[in-house]
């Protein structure tokens, strides 16, 4: 690989992947706030409006943060891949250009008047801000995942006198069918982090014996949401999301599974490591048949694998696709059990005492921004080694007169001040933890308030 490539690969996944740690955290947020808030509201309870308030502070300071550290990946497209720019922007540039003048203005035009309009607007008003919120942070993720939907699956667009791509129909491009199972799969992957955020915050206040009656909504609204978005990552949404794969990208299914030979009855590999060489995986823990029957619901149903494919169409790094895989499966399947135990305790009555499971909660927090970051390199890596699928392949993409020296330059600059940056986000949520979730004392709570 040209060195310069991967210079420009390394400098925007750095980038993206860095700046995808906050809007999850916001999209999955701003969901559970408008929960809060609706609840607040229909039983005047000012514990729940305290509680909404306080992740409110928690999503502006995430808010700002992705901001910032997303604008650069914006100018990215011209100073790393203007090659790409050329060729697809006449297309993608449009659900761009509405991320940014839409959704991102309504998110953050609404995101001002929550944080600093409670006691200017109405409680009704007010709760509405939220909604706009959520709506524009969840309208803001379609438009990003219908640009990377068509670099995935190129549809609504033909191709131009000089080469480029142009938009033939804005429906089809916007309605693009991977876009919309990848969405619900990516909005899920989001709200599973606002809910073990929030779950083991809460979790962190009951154990210190602190905020406890904010602690209790915390934990019980991140658990039961949790749980559900959890099911829903596996089933429908990573189930058709997979199907796609096979039926649009049979390619990269191959090498996410390790399949290296084609075969009917293909088995489902559980735990093991792939051999690029040798074309096999070792040490094989697996399921026989179940590929197939996940893939194509029959025992016997062939599936394709990479020898199948001609080999310069790989993805370029099987070994690193195929555990990114691994990791994001295994950790879905962690989520399901921790947050189904937890609601059965929940509704036993004794997941608030349950100190074993408050601890389990508590540290699962980094859990699922490592899930997502592996989603995410799943979905990229197994693209390769095509930018926009079938069209333009990632080589033939990217800046060439700017050199790996220049690129290297400028990756280490970002490197360095998004530390700073990460440090500074982590000092300012952990300052709002330990403020706590209002100014409300325990002591003048009434009891069935902090039961609810």
């Amino acid at each position: 690989m040209d060195s310069a490539l991967l210079v420009h690969r390394l400098h925007f996944a750095f980038t993206a992947t860095f700046h995808y740690l906050f809007p999850q955290l916001t999209m999955g947020l701003a969901l559970l706030i408008v929960v809060l808030k609706t609840i607040g509201l229909r039983r005047n309870d000012p514990v729940y409006h305290a509680a909404a308030r306080f992740w409110g502070r928690i999503f502006g300071i995430n808010f700002v943060l992705g901001v910032v550290t997303g604008i650069p990946m914006e100018f990215q497209f011209g100073t790393n891949w203007s090659v790409f720019s050329r060729f697809a922007g006449g297309v993608i540039g449009q659900t761009l250009a509405m991320e940014g003048m839409f959704a991102f203005f309504l998110e953050s035009a609404f995101l001002g008047l929550f944080l600093y309009g409670e006691k200017r607007l109405s409680p009704k008003a007010h709760w509405l801000s939220a909604v706009a919120v959520f709506v524009g942070s969840w309208l803001s993720g379609y438009f990003i995942i219908a640009t990377d939907a068509f670099m995935q699956h190129p549809v609504g667009y033909f191709t131009a006198s000089d080469g480029s791509l142009q938009l033939s129909s804005f429906w089809d491009f916007v309605l693009n069918p991977w876009a919309g199972w990848q969405y619900a799969h990516n909005m899920s992957g989001a709200a599973i982090t606002g809910a073990f955020i929030m779950t083991s915050v809460g979790a962190y206040y009951l154990l210190s014996g602190k905020w406890t009656a904010h602690a209790r909504i915390f934990v019980k609204a991140g658990v039961i949401a949790g749980c559900l978005f959890s099911v829903l990552q596996t089933f429908p949404t990573g189930d058709r999301q997979g199907k796609m794969v096979a039926d649009l990208q049979p390619v990269t299914l191959a090498a996410m599974e390790g399949l290296f030979q084609s075969q009917p009855g293909a088995p489902l590999v559980i735990v093991g490591q792939p051999n690029e060489q040798k074309g096999t995986i070792d040490n094989p823990i697996e399921v026989p048949k179940m590929l197939s029957m996940l893939t194509y619901q029959r025992w016997n149903a062939n599936v394709r694998g990479l020898d199948a494919f001609p080999k310069q169409d790989w993805p370029g790094n099987i070994p690193l696709l195929y555990y990114s895989y691994h990791i994001m499966v295994g950790l879905g399947t962690f989520f399901v059990a921790v947050m189904a135990v937890a609601l059965v305790l929940l509704w036993r009555g004794r997941l608030f005492n349950a100190r074993w499971m408050l601890w389990i909660l508590m540290l699962s927090a980094p859990f699922p921004y490592i899930a997502n970051t592996a989603g995410w390199m799943t979905a990229e890596l197994g693209r390769q080694p095509w930018l926009v699928y079938g069209l333009m392949r990632t080589e033939d993409g990217y800046s060439k007169l700017v050199s790996a020296g220049n690129g290297m330059f400028t990756l280490l600059g970002f490197m360095g001040i998004y530390t700073v940056l990460g440090i500074l986000g982590l000092f300012l949520i952990w300052r709002e933890i330990e403020q706590g979730p209002g100014n409300e004392s325990l002591s003048n709570l009434q009891p069935a308030t902090e039961a609810r």
